[in-house]
């Protein structure tokens, strides 16, 4: 894409010309005979697979260019603006996540913001140390270092902040899971305990057959009571017995 990369108006020196291929390629600088030539990218967005470049020309008569339109002067600092004012929105989007549904997305479009806005300070820190004369390069590379390290610990922050929702969700799911083993436990264990009773019932009938001539009392139906709950607490021990 050099062709499209490069303005049609631009004097540029062949060196340059023959040094940029088809795609815009890495963020790099390009020195030539006192001319530089910073190869940058746009601030990528997250859905984005492919950089969109920027050219920063500083040339012969010592003037910058950006192949964007921005004025040569500032057009640095603008590009650097927009990384901050993307990081901004990336802070506050961190600062309402909740869950870890929230900080997968906010993840995805800050790493790409992150390595683009490091790459940049390093070719910014290049180019400081190959025209030392630029004093303008030492507050541009100032400026895009507290942009990448912003970025860098606001990608950290997420990142922690999303470990901690979820552990806190697994620690959440695992109280919720053993409230329910216990209440299933515990039905078990009441299950256990009338089950004789239970039992017996069907078997002889809670009334003890009217015609039995020993039924015309309470006694046999307390017996029966007494002897299908102790049957009960046995079994419920037996159940909750401790595995050796």
């Amino acid at each position: 894409m050099a062709n499209t990369l490069i303005p049609a108006n631009w004097q540029l020196p062949d060196y340059f010309r023959g040094r940029l291929g088809s795609n815009v390629g890495r963020q790099r600088l390009m020195q030539h005979e006192g001319q530089l030539l910073i190869v940058a990218h746009r601030v990528p967005a997250a859905d984005e697979n492919t950089r969109q470049g920027i050219l920063f020309w500083y040339d012969s008569r010592r003037e910058w260019h950006a192949s964007n339109g921005d004025p040569g002067k500032i057009a640095i600092q603008l590009l650097i603006d927009r990384y901050e004012k993307v990081i901004e929105q990336f802070d506050q989007r961190e600062s309402h996540a909740q869950i870890a549904h929230d900080y997968l997305p906010l993840l995805d479009g800050l790493a790409p913001v992150m390595r683009s806005s490091r790459n940049f300070y390093e070719v910014l820190q290049e180019a400081r140390k190959a025209a030392p004369e630029l004093r303008e390069l030492i507050d541009l590379r100032d400026r895009a270092y507290e942009v990448s390290r912003t970025a860098e610990l606001l990608y950290q922050d997420a990142k922690n902040a999303m470990d901690v929702a979820v552990v806190k969700r697994a620690e959440e799911q695992a109280i919720a899971s053993h409230k329910m083993s216990v209440s299933a436990h515990r039905l078990n264990t009441m299950a256990a305990i009338f089950f004789p009773l239970a039992t017996l019932g069907a078997i002889f009938g809670t009334t003890l057959t009217e015609n039995w001539t020993w039924s015309k009392t309470a006694s046999p139906f307390l017996l029966f009571v007494l002897a299908g709950l102790a049957a009960g607490i046995a079994l419920a021990l037996f159940i909750n017995r401790p595995e050796k």
